[in-house]
């Protein structure tokens, strides 16, 4: 079935043409099924007719809009000639009525430039949307002029200066959404007189200076999210006069001061972010007021006092966070009512007693953290079950949790000593001579037995530690080393030998020595900014994946060994195991994995020889899934964020199941090396925006990495490189809002598409996650969980084979050279 591309002026489409995929000479007509889901993913882009000749001053100010943007994909390529067709849907991205411009609506264009002042010529402008561009200059003041303004929505751009006061002009402005530009100086007051806003989006910019009290008095205001800037001062304490409000987001700033308690008022609000900010005094009972709420987070502040016994009342509150404050008290038993809790953190706080038993029966909860406080007794059976040690770290009187103390039960009856025997009654008798001989004689036998064993051991440790030092010796003459020149052999125990390091073994089937190590012959896989990959292969012939850590960049020998230990205790079927660790006696630090032989899926898709076979679909979509699988227990189950998610991490085994590597390994190094880390991911493409300026990986910006090695498996493009300037979320946005989707799929899957199978409907749902994925809103992106079980929903097949196969972590590298083709092996690559 052949498909064309409409203009938008209504032409109709030859039946039987067909339109040739760029790059390729192959003829694609997508399924009916395509167009359909598309349909409902991506608005229509046809313009309905004006019928009318635009006015000459709204030509003047398109024209003017034209001259001051750069088109470098030729979007614009039609305002041209008389503008006889602006209003007839000749020029993209006009919508007019009555020959006056209505809307200009050019999102995901990759327009740079500046916007023209001119703007203020379109009196009768009610929509203006470039968001998802590079345009900078500065948001013209001229936009206040427009009196029927509903909705700009300029976000995602390179917009700099003020915030114009004028805004408070547009009479009827319901939306302004100026997020995720480089915006500075103060939010102006003069934007309450807009008295119909009811959403106001200036996150993450550079705003600073007090949240004004004026926008207090917007009535119709539901959404106010003014978070990631420099804003200081106190919350207004006329907060809780916006009845209407939903969301209240103004985390990451310097705010400062305590919660008003105004904020019960907010009958409304369902999202409530002030973490990350300077918020002291205590919580307010006010807050158990809030009814509709669905998120809470504080993190990151310095709240005191007791957590409210009322928070009960929040019936429908799924997340509570109070990380990183200075709570104390005890955790209320109340918390065990709130039945839709999903995520309680409540880590790093001064909290006591006992973790209340009511909370084992929070059926929903997917996340639960009360480490580093000082909570004391038994953690109740469920919990240990369902969450791992990192969630009760740090409580030095807490039990009953994997790597804890064993809780002595309360309810054991204890046997009380005895009391002693009046003298009267206490019976002695002196030992006769006889005995006194035995029991000398006795002590003395005891003592030469002792002396004798010492002495046999003392000689067998010499003569084997010799025979060790001439073995090594020997083989470090004929091999190149993983460690330093000069850390050689040593007495291959797991103290490190002679060089005085230390080798620490997790669980797993690897078993070796320090000298096993140190002398295995190395061959250099890959570099990066924490250190080097070595293939290192082991005098019985198997092989291990060896990451030496480069100078200078870990923390101090404690903190790495707290956190590495940490990390030796993730085990997951889709994650890379952490086998070993080695601290030498310089301070060198090396990392043990298993090594794959398949390599990373970065070279599985975008270095394979011309004649190898095709990547198809369902082998796609099992990676995906397990990327997501494995990203969701390090989020949900490790408590862990990845940092550094990119396809030259995720490593494939014999079957192309996904193995995550690098897990947690931000918490080994310093800041200054996380951020050359997050840098460097940024130059590939797969580094979320927000973290330009947070510096500070998250879930949510591990979301987005997600969504961007989604992307590169549908499309087959690697996100290191720009197609017209534009990154790949930004290219294949671009594409879908051309409504030609067929356009971003590799040339490979579209011939499975083709075919005539369901291949077709699961790449468009597909696509639709990915692009949510890499929502430039932290906020709009989902959760793993959500991701994964959309993925499964999509291809239930491959879901139901990789959970019948999911029973546990599988054997990897053995000690014999015999076995290493036949086990399932991974590779660490940079």
């Amino acid at each position: 079935m052949g498909v064309c591309s409409c203009r938008r002026d209504g032409a109709q489409c030859d039946a039987g043409s067909r339109r040739k995929r760029r790059g390729g000479g192959l003829l694609v007509s997508p399924p009916l099924v395509l167009l359909l889901l598309l349909a409902a993913a991506v608005p229509a882009r046809g313009q309905r007719s004006d019928g009318v000749v635009i006015a000459q001053a709204d030509l003047q100010g398109l024209q003017a809009i034209r001259q001051s943007l750069v088109d470098p994909r030729g979007f614009l390529s039609g305002w041209n000639g008389t503008g006889l067709d602006a209003c007839s849907g000749g020029w993209a991205g006009i919508k007019c009525a009555r020959g006056k411009v209505v809307a200009i609506q050019l999102p995901f264009k990759g327009l740079a430039g500046a916007l023209s002042d001119k703007v203020g010529q379109l009196t009768a402008l009610r929509r203006l949307s470039l968001h998802d561009n590079i345009i900078g200059g500065q948001v013209p003041a001229a936009i206040g002029f427009l009196r029927d303004l509903r909705g700009v929505y300029l976000h995602n751009n390179r917009f700099a200066g003020a915030v114009p006061p004028a805004l408070g002009g547009c009479a009827l402005l319901q939306t302004l959404d100026l997020s995720g530009n480089y915006l500075s100086g103060s939010i102006p007051s003069a934007l309450a007189n807009a008295t119909r806003l009811y959403r106001i989006n200036l996150a993450y910019n550079n705003l600073s200076g007090v949240v004004p009290s004026s926008l207090t008095s917007l009535p119709f205001l539901e959404s106010l999210e003014l978070g990631n800037n420099n804003l200081s001062g106190v919350l207004p304490p006329a907060i809780g006069n916006l009845r209407l409000l939903h969301d209240l987001s103004l985390g990451n700033n310097l705010i400062s001061g305590s919660i008003p308690e105004g904020i019960g008022n907010l009958s409304n609000l369902r999202r409530l972010d002030l973490s990350d900010n300077l918020l002291g005094g205590s919580l307010p009972e006010s807050l158990c007021n809030l009814n509709s709420l669905v998120e809470l987070n504080l993190d990151g502040n310095d709240i005191g006092g007791h957590i409210p016994e009322c928070f009960d009342g929040l019936k429908n509150l799924t997340k509570l966070s109070l990380k990183r404050n200075v709570l104390d008290g005890e955790i209320p038993a109340t918390v065990g009512n709130l039945s839709a809790l999903s995520v309680f953190d409540v880590s790093e706080n001064n909290l006591t007693g006992e973790i209340p038993p009511s909370l084992s029966d929070l059926a929903s909860l997917s996340s639960f953290n009360v480490s580093y406080n000082n909570l004391s007794g038994p953690v109740p059976l469920v919990l240990s079950n369902k969450f791992n040690s990192t969630s009760f770290v740090g409580n030095l009187q807490l039990c009953g949790f994997n790597g804890s103390a064993i809780c002595t039960s309360a309810s054991s009856p204890v046997a009380s000593p005895s009391p002693p025997l009046p003298l009267s009654q206490r019976r002695t008798r002196k030992l006769n001579k006889k005995e006194l001989i035995f029991a000398v004689g006795g002590i003395f036998l005891l003592f030469l037995l002792l002396f004798c064993c010492v002495l046999l051991f003392w000689r067998k440790d010499k003569t084997e530690e010799s025979s060790t030092a001439k073995k090594s010796a020997k083989d470090a003459t004929a091999t190149k080393t993983v460690g330093k020149p000069g850390s050689g052999a040593g007495s291959g125990t797991d103290g490190g030998g002679d060089s005085g390091g230390k080798l620490v073994h997790f669980d797993g089937p690897l078993s070796f020595t320090a000298d096993d190590l140190l002398c295995a012959t190395a061959e250099i896989l890959g570099k990066s900014t924490y250190g080097t990959v070595y293939k290192a292969t082991m005098e019985d012939g198997s092989y291990v994946a060896v990451k030496r850590l480069r100078e200078k960049i870990a923390k101090s020998q404690k903190e790495f060994e707290a956190e590495v230990n940490t990390l030796g205790k993730l085990r997951h079927p889709n994650l890379l195991a952490l086998r070993a660790y080695y601290v030498g006696p310089k301070g060198e630090k090396l990392l043990v994995f298993d090594y794959m032989p398949k390599g990373n899926l970065a070279s599985f898709l975008h270095a394979r020889a011309s004649d190898s076979s095709p990547v198809d679909w369902p082998t796609r979509m099992n990676i995906a899934m397990g990327v997501a699988r494995g990203l969701h227990h390090l989020h949900t189950d490790a408590n862990m964020v990845h940092g550094n998610l990119t396809s030259n991490n995720i490593l494939l085994d014999e079957g192309n199941n996904a193995k995550i590597a690098d897990c947690g390994l931000s918490r080994l190094m310093s800041a200054a090396a996380n951020s050359s880390v997050i840098a460097a991911a940024g130059a590939l493409g797969y580094r979320a925006p927000e973290l330009s300026k947070l510096k500070k990986a998250n879930t949510k910006t591990d979301i987005y990495s997600l969504g961007v090695v989604m992307l590169e498996l549908l499309t087959g493009k690697s996100p290191g490189d720009t197609t017209n300037g534009l990154d790949l979320p930004q290219w294949v946005a671009s594409v879908v809002e051309e409504e030609w989707t067929n356009e971003v799929f590799d040339l490979e899957l579209m011939k499975d598409a083709a075919a005539g199978s369901e291949t077709g409907e699961e790449l468009v749902k597909t696509l639709k996650l990915a692009l949510h994925c890499v929502d430039p809103s932290p906020p709009a992106r989902p959760e793993a969980q959500q991701v994964l079980r959309q993925l499964e929903q999509i291809k239930p097949t491959i879901a139901v084979s990789a959970a019948s196969s999911f029973t546990g972590e599988p054997s990897h590298t053995t000690a014999t050279a015999t076995s290493v083709t036949d086990d399932t092996k991974s590779t660490i690559t940079e």
